[in-house]
This record gives structure tokens, sequence and C-alpha cells, in this order.
């Protein structure tokens, strides 16, 4: 199998990246949009898509140089097609198709949550090269999931958020702060300065049986404490306790509902014993310490990709690419880009 070369332009960063034959990575490009959405506090749908349009063709041509591969020794073009905001994937999925077209090479549409779900399986993360069945704590802005990953394409829902998703939240949170964006990594460095013990927030769902999760009601207690603080704006010490405070919660939640998940996961698979968790708040040091300890007392094993890989990045689309191919799945050049596509449609794609 040749090179992959995957693509990756479902939200806020344009990503290139070329791997080899067996999953190595040759380069791997991501240009951030930051100054583009940075003044209206989030991210702009059509602007994004712009920004992808007028960066993608040199961002791909630089990581072909890098790799120092030619389009002609290329395996296949992996290209995200969904989910993610209809624009950019639009833009990233038609540059792949038109890449394959003009030399003659498969395409592959991508499921952005699938490339999150088997980044762990690339090779070096884990020991063993993360065998099916483990089971995936998906944490991202769009997406918060627990799932069952039984094989490639074969993937099965055991819980998720019933409202915002845990990326999501952070973002609210510090919004409402006034500490930057992206909310996250804001939150998660002024949290450093706080107490997380200052305001007892609820812990929505904890110890409830299953693993779904819901945060709109905490997000709402953070806005209440807030506002009781005053009219005017908080002074610093006030944002860390609070941002302390709600990570703090978020945390307890998140172990709590991963104990969950795995327990669900040795019901349903007896052997099963990795958890990998993905998206981009599983950047964050505090989470990722809570669900190793958590993990550690249900006998699993945390798996967390390094944080570049961790946010949308082309090496998982790319790897996501290579795993499908290896299979001889593609894709027509026809294939849709999808909003909204969940992992469970693609148990009937890769039948």
């Amino acid at each position: 199998m040749g090179p992959v070369l995957g693509i990756e332009a479902s939200c806020d960063e344009t990503a290139a990246a070329v791997i080899d034959g067996d999953g190595h990575i040759l380069a791997e490009m991501v240009l951030s949009q930051l100054a583009e959405h940075e003044p209206y506090g989030g991210v702009v749908p059509e602007i994004a898509a712009r920004a992808h349009l007028r960066y993608l063709p040199d961002l791909v041509r630089r990581a072909m140089a890098n790799a120092n591969v030619s389009y002609k020794e290329l395996g296949g073009v992996a290209a995200t097609s969904g989910p993610g905001l209809i624009g950019g994937l639009i833009v990233g999925s038609q540059f792949g198709k038109g890449i394959a077209i003009a030399h003659d090479l498969p395409f592959v549409a991508v499921n952005h949550l699938e490339a999150h779900a088997l980044t762990a399986r690339l090779p070096g993360l884990v020991d063993d090269g993360a065998p099916f069945p483990y089971l995936l704590f998906l944490l991202s802005g769009g997406h918060s999931q627990c799932i069952a990953v039984m094989d490639l394409g074969q993937y099965r829902r055991l819980g998720g958020t019933v409202d915002d998703a845990v990326g999501e939240a952070f973002d609210k949170v510090a919004k409402l702060l006034g500490v930057g964006w992206p909310g996250g990594p804001a939150l998660e460095r002024i949290a450093a300065e706080g107490d997380p013990d200052r305001f007892p927030f609820p812990r929505p769902m904890l110890r409830r049986p299953g693993c779904d999760l819901s945060l709109s009601g905490l997000k709402t207690a953070v806005a209440q404490a807030v506002a009781r603080l005053g009219d005017g704006p908080l002074e610093r010490a006030q944002r860390a306790d609070v941002a302390a405070s709600f990570q703090q919660a978020i945390v307890d939640v998140l172990a709590d509902r991963a104990v969950h998940a795995m327990t669900m996961m040795r019901e349903q698979f007896a052997d099963a014993d990795l958890i990998v968790t993905a998206g981009g708040v599983a950047s964050n040091k505090r989470v990722r310490a809570a669900l190793s300890d958590a993990a550690g007392t249900c006998g699993f094993r945390l798996v967390a990709p390094p944080i570049r890989l961790c946010s949308d990045n082309a090496v998982m689309v790319a790897w996501a690419g290579l795993e499908r191919l290896r299979r001889d799945l593609r894709d027509d050049v026809s294939a849709a880009t999808l909003p909204r596509w969940p992992l469970e449609a693609l148990s009937q794609r890769s039948a």
C-alpha cells in the first residue's frame, strides 16, 4: 500500500497529512483559524469555509513536499466528509476528490468521528496496537459519547450527552467569564490559579445507571453563581475560582460516567481492557488524570493520543483512510458530504 494523503476541514482547523503504508507519519500540517474567529468569540461557518478554500491548496502542496512523495506514488486520498460544518466539508472533500480524479487514485470519504475512534491504532501509541474491541470516550466541542469500537466500521453507542457536549460547555463558561477563546484551553489555564472547592456546583447524573451525561444544568448553575457575584466585571481571582470549581465538577462527572461505561463495556465484551479518549477536551490535563485513575479502578488501560492528535488533525483522517483501503473499502467520488453522520451509520456502510 502506498502513502495516503489525509485532508481535514470539518470546522476551524485546516489540515493535511501524509502517512506511509504502515501508518508512520511522513508529514503533518495544521493551520489554525484562531485569528479569523477570535473577534466573534466562536467559529463563524462562512468565514471558516472561506479560510479553508484560501489555505488548503498550499497546505496540501507543502505536506506533499515535506513527505517527499509525488501524487502518482500515493495509494489513496482520504478527506473528512462529515460530520461538521457543511461549507468546510465541501471544500475539503471536493479538493480531495479532485486530486483522486486527476491522478486516478482511490478516494475514501472519512467519518470524522471514526477518525478519532481509530487514532489509538496508529503505530507506536499502544504496545499491542489497540486491538478491537475497545471503549471510546469521545470528548469534543460537538460530541460527547461512549462508544464500543467493535471493529472497523462497527460501533455501538453506549451513552452520551443529552444536551451540551463537554467542549461546548467549556466554551460557554469561558465566554461567560470572559477568559478568552478557544474556551477550553483558556479556562484550563485560569482554573490552575483557582480554588476548585470555592463553588459547590452540581454533578449532574453522578452515580446514575448508564453512561449518559447532562451539562446544561451545570452551565446554568455557573451562570447563577456569576450573577450573584455582582454586576461589574469579576476580579481575576473570582474568575479563577469559578473556572476551577466548574472544571472540577466536569472532571468528577466524566470520571463517574467513564466508570459506568467501562462496566457496560465489560458486560458486553468480557476481555475488553482498553479505554481510549479523544477529542479536544481529552487534551485537558485534569480530565486525563481523572480518566486514568478511573481506568485503573476498573482494570482498564487508558490511551490518550498526543495532544496534537486529540483535536482536529489530518493524521487521523489519513490513518482512517489507510485502515479502510487495507480492507479494499473505498468510496465513489460522488460520495455526499454529511453535516450529520453518526458513527452507528457506518455499520451499514461497512457490511
